[in-house]
């Protein structure tokens, strides 16, 4: 029988009654792709920030939030499978789980490619294989689009912010970089030795970067802090607001991160020639 690597290399075969499978996602963008793979009604337990898809997540019992699950809540639903993701999840939680519940399956994507591997497990653990291709299939297209407004415009480097106070990026080696490149946006700084680099002030990379990018989460970046943003820290390029789901969700909501990527690169580069 086939078997499938995760993240950690452990593999997973189908699970043989695939139709019982009780499965705890304390991944909020894997919980979304479980629902997209036609598996909603067999989610469990999910995170309380696995609010995708609305209305339907709202029936799955929560059972914490990403790094403070509550373990009793969790396997008093009796889950076969739980989805856990090597950023997301504590390793404490996620070596405990993996005594007492029957499959644990790590997730850790990279690039946005990897989608497509993540897809495959899933269908083939749990015998959606049909709809996870179609999922590949829509994902690919996807990317192509992207890469095809990467080429047709300058490549431009960006800051891209995921918190203040202080002000926070991040590295090329995330899966958000790696999703900005698709459309041609490289992140700054090109090198550090932190996933996620701290600004000092008066970084000279605010000089640097030809466009500023304020994502919406895990801090949520509006309107109101771009004009002191400008005040205090006085980028020289412009600054651009940015859906950070849309940027950081992978499996389901990648798809469609990719071309509102592309539509974001496209409008603001309309923008700027018509200026």
């Amino acid at each position: 029988m086939t078997h499938l690597p995760d993240a950690i290399g452990t593999r997973h075969r189908r699970f043989h009654s695939p139709e019982r499978a009780r499965i705890a996602s304390l991944v909020p963008s894997l919980t979304e792709t479980l629902f997209a793979l036609g598996l909603g009604d067999r989610v469990v337990a999910r995170t309380g920030f696995c609010i995708h898809p609305d209305p339907a997540v709202r029936e799955v019992p929560k059972v914490g939030g990403t790094k403070d699950v509550n373990v009793a809540k969790l396997l008093a639903t009796e889950p076969t499978h739980v989805i856990v993701n090597i950023d997301e999840n504590r390793r404490d939680t996620v070596e405990h789980l993996r005594r007492v519940v029957p499959h644990v399956v790590v997730t850790h994507p990279l690039t946005p490619e990897d989608n497509v591997a993540l897809f495959a497990l899933f269908g083939h653990v749990f015998a959606v294989a049909d709809a996870a291709a179609a999922q590949a299939a829509a994902f690919a297209q996807a990317l192509q689009r992207a890469r095809a407004v990467a080429a047709a415009l300058p490549r431009e480097s960006v800051l891209y912010l995921i918190w203040k106070d202080p002000w926070m990026t991040v590295a090329r080696d995330t899966y958000v970089s790696a999703m900005l490149a698709t459309v041609g946006w490289q992140t700054l700084p090109m090198q550090s030795e932190r996933r996620y680099p701290e600004l000092v002030a008066g970084d000279a990379l605010w000089q640097q970067a030809d466009r500023v990018l304020l994502s919406s989460e895990p801090y949520a970046f509006d309107e109101r802090h771009v004009a002191p943003l400008i005040a205090t820290e006085h980028p020289a390029g412009p600054i651009t607001l940015i859906d950070g789901e849309m940027t950081s969700w992978y499996g389901s909501r990648a798809t469609l991160g990719l071309d509102y990527l592309a539509a974001l690169r496209r409008g603001v580069s309309a923008l700027a020639d018509a200026r």
